[in-house]
């Protein structure tokens, strides 16, 4: 149906020439600059070749119609003239509109092409993001199996080691190599690691909630007794480091869950032995306050944590950027404070970041409920004592 548009093209010079024959104009004047302005509107609608017809058909009509005498004969030189001039006129602005129009399809062409690349090249962006956010999820799992086995393994190993003892010893006789008291240590061991696994699971699932539910194992407990089973517990992480106890000889007794803060001072010596340089001080200091508190803090001599972080530390996963434990076969993912504020504040008290007392390092503190009534025959702590 090409071959439409060619007559399409002479049809539309047909009726300019009917239009001004019937509104009885005979001026050339009026008549080329219509013909001109149709073949140039043609050339953009259809295309060079159509123009070419539609000025072919214009120069026959023009000089038939429009240069005297009638007919196809011209006699003046002026008349040849304008005639040529019409001619090649309606040929460049007919390649001109069509080029316009080439150039029109081609940019839309451009811009189709661009708009097509720039969606492979964002589905390929996506593609990468996507391989990178999967890299780093494997990294992540990696890193929260490798904490998570640590973690519990060393209660584990700690029950494993009781309950071997125990059935290696037999039934208890007279004589056995095992006495009474020992077999009651590996006894309080294994109760000890249990309930401490068993707080770790839980504040693994736990979900966060604003209201602590009301503690169940609240006792009359000498904090210093509490802080050196906390001690004891984490000897191991801390034999590289000079730990110092200082504990206010008024100190009262605390109404807490003895288990619950032993395992919150272990997790803080725990965590000041991993970032603290080797042969530093770990300082446990506690002292009571005028609101039937008692303060306790444990500080370290390691690289301290900026202020903008101090309270993100206590959420779930959170780590400080940039900060590495000393020992890579230590490092955590940020659950140990966590569960630690939860234990806290699940009896009452409160912990945060505060200031280290010689202004560098991190300092830990916390505030536990003072007892109303004495513990039974506890002797006071001492001002001070040097652990090691």
């Amino acid at each position: 149906m090409r071959w439409l548009k060619y007559v399409a093209a002479a049809v539309t010079i047909g009726v300019i020439v009917v239009a001004i024959r019937l509104a009885s104009f005979s001026n050339a004047g009026i008549a080329a600059p219509l013909m001109l302005l149709d073949v140039v509107i043609v050339a953009r609608v259809w295309g060079m070749a159509p123009a070419l017809v539609a000025a072919a058909a214009g120069s026959a009509a023009y000089s038939y119609y429009f240069l005297p005498p009638e007919g196809f004969l011209i006699e003046a030189p002026e008349d040849w003239i304008a005639f040529v001039v019409f001619i090649f006129t309606a040929i460049i602005a007919g390649e001109l509109a069509s080029r316009a129009e080439r150039r029109a399809a081609e940019a839309q062409a451009g811009r189709r092409e661009i708009e097509r690349l720039y969606q492979e090249l964002q589905s390929a962006f996506d593609r990468a993001s996507e391989a990178e956010a999967a890299r780093r999820n494997e990294q992540l799992k990696a890193a929260l199996l490798d904490a998570l086995t640590h973690n519990l393994r060393t209660p584990l190993t700690a029950i494993k080691a009781a309950v071997t003892a125990l059935i290696g010893s037999g039934v208890w006789r007279p004589g056995s190599e095992l006495s009474v008291e020992g077999r009651r240590e590996l006894l309080l061991v294994i109760d000890e690691e249990s309930d401490r696994l068993n707080r770790f699971i839980e504040g693994l699932s736990a979900t966060d909630r604003t209201d602590a539910a009301p503690p169940i194992h609240l006792r009359t407990v000498n904090l210093e007794e509490v802080v050196r089973a906390g001690l004891m517990r984490a000897e191991t992480v801390t034999r590289d480091h000079h730990v110092v106890v200082a504990i206010d000889q008024r100190m009262p007794s605390l109404s807490v869950d003895a288990a619950a803060v032993i395992e919150v001072i272990y997790i803080l010596l725990d965590n000041a032995s991993k970032y603290a340089a080797k042969g530093t001080t770990i300082a446990v200091r506690a002292v009571p306050n005028a609101e039937r508190e008692v303060t306790v803090t444990v500080s370290d001599d390691g690289p301290g944590i900026p202020p903008e972080f101090r309270e993100r530390v206590f959420e779930k996963f959170f780590r400080v950027p940039g900060r590495a434990s000393r020992d890579p076969r230590r490092a955590g993912v940020g659950l140990g404070l966590s569960i630690a504020r939860r234990l806290v504040e699940a009896q009452g008290g409160r912990i945060w970041i505060g200031t280290p007392p010689l202004g560098r390092g991190t300092a830990v503190m916390m505030t536990l409920p003072a007892s109303l009534e004495t513990a039974d025959a506890e002797k006071p702590a001492p001002v001070a004592m040097a652990v090691k």
